[in-house]
């Protein structure tokens, strides 16, 4: 089994960042993801917050995001052969529904956990988020859910991320790689890739 996040990991963006530069308040979003992603600050809180400045936006702006999705270099061939060697796939981010769906539809994940932005009656966004936040203890939890479900050794558990929201995920792993990585992610991940290129995973799996 093999479990991804998304953003910066499957897709070389940050999904909130693009939605809050489209809303005007860009740059004030940017920079509390990147403490985030560095893990100066809590993950929940920091989503919480930037999710807030998002309130108003119309989903049509989501879908232009959606549509033009960068993926990152390497994902389909990555995720088609590990289909075609009976790997099961799974995407767990702390982005949101609106393009992990989308990725998932694309790339035929078994399974894919994401966070749901509450939308008014005219189509825009509230500025909340509705049901459980996917953080970092709910990613670890996830993959161990599905590990014990499908009834894997945890050496059949390969876990790929780029930030601190992805560590514990990786420390549950059999085998965390970190991605294009920050520091913190650096320091407990098995292999680190700094290429931008997803099918080199591929050479770690022979």
């Amino acid at each position: 089994m093999a479990v991804f996040d998304m953003d910066s990991t499957l897709i070389d963006m940050e999904c909130i960042d693009a939605i809050a530069a489209a809303a005007g308040c860009g740059e004030k979003v940017a920079a509390i993801t990147e403490r985030a992603m560095r893990g100066e600050i809590d993950f929940v809180a920091s989503l919480t917050e930037r999710v807030a400045a998002l309130k108003g936006v119309h989903l049509e702006v989501l879908d232009s995001i959606r549509d033009e999705l960068p993926v990152m270099p390497g994902v389909a061939e990555l995720l088609n052969t590990l289909r075609e060697r009976r790997w099961r796939t799974v995407l767990v981010s702390g982005g949101f529904t609106w393009f992990a769906d989308e990725l998932a539809r694309r790339f035929n994940f078994d399974v894919v956990v994401s966070n749901y932005l509450e939308i008014d009656d005219n189509d825009c966004l509230t500025g909340t988020l509705g049901g459980r936040i996917v953080d970092a203890e709910v990613k670890a939890d996830t993959l161990v859910q599905l590990t014990n479900q499908y009834g894997l050794p945890r050496s059949q558990v390969l876990a790929v991320g780029d930030g601190a929201n992805d560590l514990p995920m990786l420390q549950a792993a059999g085998f965390g790689i970190a991605f294009m990585a920050k520091p913190i992610l650096r320091d407990i991940a098995d292999y680190c890739l700094d290429e931008k290129d997803l099918s080199r995973i591929l050479t770690l799996l022979r």
